[in-house]
């Protein structure tokens, strides 16, 4: 049996980003591993510039995650008329200012944002050697006293409750959501959907019941950039008798 961590992201707003298209910034049903690799690194104090241990930390990441309720998708359009005295809130508490020449700031910022408003998403992960630092206990205690404030995937996405709900031992991460009930007011957690990462959980050996996606879930951290893809399992909701 392997022990896993059981995360609930739940917010107002969450945002579990994709690829981005243009001015677009388009979100996908489950958390991807650099997400949660940054999620787990802002909890323990990291930096952007801690680039081997953050490649570290995600190839060690096995997760699964079960969407024990989908929320609804909100399309956030933003246009705003930026100064260069404009200023802004960061997790590192040292106020953002912006640079740039005058004729950066003759246009408008355009952006759609999109979002999942009040969803709920049990994760459970453990890691991969288990042994390595940071362990399982490590990332535990940093979550429930994280280093800076966190956030569910954009800095307005704060979480509505404590992330750490649970610790359980199983024998992968779909298992240890199965062995685990919904949140509240959500669907029994046998008909919701459920995703995985390589290695968290057996490879699925039949098409029924299961999908394939070819994702862009891991950051090159020292490059600051998406690349390459992955392969996430999908576990279709079963239906109710």
């Amino acid at each position: 049996m392997l022990e896993h961590l059981l995360l609930r992201l739940e917010a107002p707003l969450m945002s579990f980003g994709t690829v981005a298209v243009d001015h677009h910034r388009p979100v996908q049903p489950w958390p991807a591993t650099s997400m949660l690799t940054g999620l787990i690194a802002n909890a323990l104090g990291w930096r952007r510039e801690h680039a081997a241990a953050l490649d570290g930390l995600q190839s060690r990441l096995r997760w699964a995650c079960r969407v024990d309720r989908p929320g609804v998708p909100l399309d956030d359009f933003q246009t705003a008329q930026l100064a260069a005295g404009d200023s802004g809130w960061t997790t590192r508490g040292v106020i953002e200012t912006r640079a740039g020449g005058a004729n950066t700031y003759n246009s408008p910022h355009i952006r759609h944002r999109h979002y999942r408003a009040d969803a709920s998403v049990l994760v459970a992960l453990r890691l991969d050697p288990p042994d390595a630092q940071p362990r399982l206990a490590d990332i535990a205690s940093a979550l429930d006293h994280p280093a800076r404030p966190l956030f569910i995937g954009r800095k307005g996405c704060l979480p509505a409750a404590r992330l750490l709900v649970g610790r359980t031992a199983a024998a992968d991460a779909v298992q240890a959501l199965d062995g685990t009930g919904p949140a509240p007011g959500a669907a029994e957690a046998g008909g919701a959907v459920v995703y995985f990462n390589h290695g968290a959980a057996p490879t699925p050996t039949s098409a029924i019941g299961w999908r394939t996606h070819q994702a862009s879930d891991e950051r090159k951290f020292g490059l600051d950039m998406h690349a390459g893809r992955q392969q996430v399992y999908e576990r279709v909701a079963r239906s109710q008798p």
